[in-house]
């Protein structure tokens, strides 16, 4: 074995530096933004609290089995959600949301592709098979798999 060992305490105080990093991107803080933009218009607010409204009612018509009363909530649910994904705060929102979501999977898998490469490595593997070295020699012809 190489190089320092590292404790769970360690890997976490990195994962909060790394956490702080990404709180303070140029996504994030877009997100932000666009979130207190949604916050602050009363248009957007006042579909919300329709939409939260005309869902439990929705709710209550299900649990009392009032099919058409529900298929006519649904209806209304879903003009108005129409009405808030068109518009154009809401649209940025998701992106940003999206383009956030983005950067945590690509800092989530470029740390599971190092962390498998660093112990393919250590081992003396094969990184392009993604095979640790215990593979390689086991598998040589004339081993004794």
């Amino acid at each position: 074995m190489t190089g320092k060992l590292y404790t769970k305490d360690d890997i976490i105080e990195k994962a909060h530096e790394i956490a702080h990093m990404i709180a303070n991107t140029e996504e994030v803080e877009f997100f932000k933004r666009a979130e207190a933009q949604i916050n602050e218009n009363q248009f957007v607010r006042e579909k919300i609290a329709s939409l939260k409204s005309l869902q439990k009612q929705a709710v209550n018509f299900q649990h009392y089995g009032k099919e058409k009363a529900l298929k006519l909530i649904e209806e209304k649910i879903e003009k108005i959600e129409k009405e808030i994904d068109a518009l154009p705060i809401v649209v940025e929102f998701k992106q940003s949301q999206g383009d956030v979501n983005d950067l945590l999977q690509l800092v989530a898998n470029s740390i599971a592709n190092n962390v498998t490469d660093e112990i393919v490595e250590s081992t003396g593997g094969d990184v392009l098979r993604g095979e640790t070295g215990s593979k390689v020699r086991n598998s040589e012809p004339g081993s004794c798999s």
